[in-house]
């Protein structure tokens, strides 16, 4: 249960376990790794953090293990675990016999014949946790190379969607608020959408936008390793995560060659494209352009009214759940989006490496911040 190829993350742990954790491979040594920062990506994804999300209590305190010392990596897996500290299982043995509509418990037990009733276990969104900590380890990887920026936000929950400029968002921007949307007027609808259905007792899916700014050209493998193949597969990986779009999307279907096509141009020295319909990716491959991509999420499953369902005995039921979820996941999805960028791109880079005998750092600097006309 692991992704990257030299890079390489592997998680293990339930949702109602112990504990949850992972192991990081192939990172380089003597990288500077801020552990505050770690803990400051694990503090945006936690539960019980506001409102709008599930009333879980974790600290979730990161203990790393192995692989870091002195405030440097060794060139060794870096190992550490997210203890779970306020887990609560008993929630769950009502229906431990029971399927719940649009999780997997069905599917678990089909291809397992054994499964972890306990909130999903494995299939948790609480297993996420692991990859915010890998995710802030490879962006501080990545920035030795360049000075990459990765922005996540949400872009629509439920009917409600904003309209932002990818070239122009900030951290501060998207922090600003609880739902994590940069435009101040619309979270403010948002938040009130979200509170008003979990009153109703449903929840709310809705699309995340992510920008990666000052990506070198160059990165991504031809044929089946894409760069956006690769996005596509990580951020699908992620609980809720429904479809994956990337540049013009399924937009670029109603447009024309002559329209969607991005012209070549030299700005301060360095070559560009006029436009970004390709969302920084051509050909498989970075091309120095912002990578701009949208997730869409689904409703959260767990809702809060009696739903008819079977058992595993084959028999009629009416499950009533209980436990403690989220109304919507997307404000607490925006680090998890991010770290996966970070996974991705951090991975990619190091096999670029591995195939070139120039350090990313001495060959020609090709990224930018925005969008902007020659």
């Amino acid at each position: 249960m692991g992704y990257g190829n030299i890079l390489r993350l592997t998680t293990f742990g339930e949702s109602h376990g112990k504990a949850i954790g992972g192991i990081l491979e192939g990172v380089p040594p003597n990288i500077p790794i801020d552990t505050h920062r770690i803990q400051t990506a694990l503090d945006r994804r936690k539960p019980g953090q506001s409102k709008l999300s599930s009333p879980r209590k974790e600290s979730d305190i990161a203990q790393i293990l192995s692989g870091v010392f002195e405030g440097r990596t060794l060139g060794t897996p870096i190992g550490f675990i997210i203890p779970n500290k306020d887990a609560r299982p008993e929630s769950y043995r009502p229906f431990k016999d029971q399927y719940r509509p649009s999780h997997a418990d069905y599917t678990y037990d089909k291809k397992y014949g054994h499964r972890d009733w306990r909130g999903g276990g494995r299939s948790s969104a609480r297993e996420t946790a692991t990859r915010v900590v890998a995710g802030s380890i490879s962006l501080q990887i990545l920035e030795q190379y360049a000075p990459i920026e990765i922005i996540s936000w949400v872009e629509q929950i439920g009917t409600i969607t904003s309209r932002t400029d990818a070239s122009q968002v900030s951290t501060t921007q998207v922090e600003s608020n609880l739902v994590r949307c940069p435009d101040q007027r619309v979270a403010a609808q948002m938040e009130e959408l979200i509170i008003q259905t979990r009153k109703q007792k449903d929840t709310l899916g809705g699309r995340i936008r992510t920008v990666c700014r000052n990506v070198p050209a160059g990165l991504g493998e031809p044929v089946f390793d894409k760069l956006e193949a690769e996005l596509a597969k990580a951020m699908l990986s992620i609980p809720a995560c429904k479809g994956f779009s990337i540049g013009s999307g399924f937009k670029g279907t109603t447009m024309r060659g002559s329209e969607h096509n991005d012209p070549f141009i030299i700005h301060n020295g360095v070559i560009q494209t006029r436009s970004n319909h390709s969302g920084g990716i051509q050909g498989g491959i970075s091309n120095g352009m912002n990578i701009e991509f949208e997730l869409a999420f689904k409703p959260v499953s767990t809702i809060f009214q009696p739903q008819k369902s079977v058992s595993s005995e084959k028999e009629d039921c009416i499950i009533n759940p209980r436990g403690r979820h989220d109304p919507c996941v997307l404000p607490r999805a925006v680090p998890i989006v991010e770290a996966m960028s970070a996974l991705v791109l951090c991975d990619m880079l190091l096999r670029q490496q591995a195939i070139t005998s120039l350090p990313f750092e001495q060959r020609e600097y090709r990224g930018r911040n925005d969008d902007s006309q020659d």
